[in-house]
């Protein structure tokens, strides 16, 4: 299993874009594009962080964290982005939901 360690963020309100995927098989440049993804999310206006994980049998959850939804529309539209967004249903995913949600609370153990 791949984690990245938990993203610093500030005091809510801010916007979670939550990404689960079932892997199709090979990597395709999948880890490559991944990482260049996170590298560009994190200079796009509006970033806050992004968390991730996958397990054994291809099973991930990434969650990136904005400060509005006009930063989440603008990534989702982000010309990099978009040639990701293609090839990820073409070939890197077998299926695929993402979901925006606005955290108003945040609680953790310190």
């Amino acid at each position: 299993m791949r984690d990245t360690s938990f993203a610093h963020l500030p005091d809510p309100p801010y916007y979670a874009v939550i990404f689960s995927s079932r892997r199709a098989l090979g990597d395709a440049g999948y880890g490559a594009m991944g990482e260049r993804m996170v590298t560009l999310a994190q200079k796009q206006a509006g970033f806050l962080g992004v968390e991730s994980t996958r397990d054994a049998e291809g099973f991930g959850i990434t969650v990136s964290y904005w400060t509005d939804e006009a930063s989440i529309r603008a990534w989702k539209n982000h010309a990099e982005h978009r040639i990701a967004q293609e090839t990820g249903m073409q070939d890197w995913y077998q299926h695929y939901e993402t979901r925006v949600a606005k955290v108003e609370r945040a609680y953790s153990l310190k």
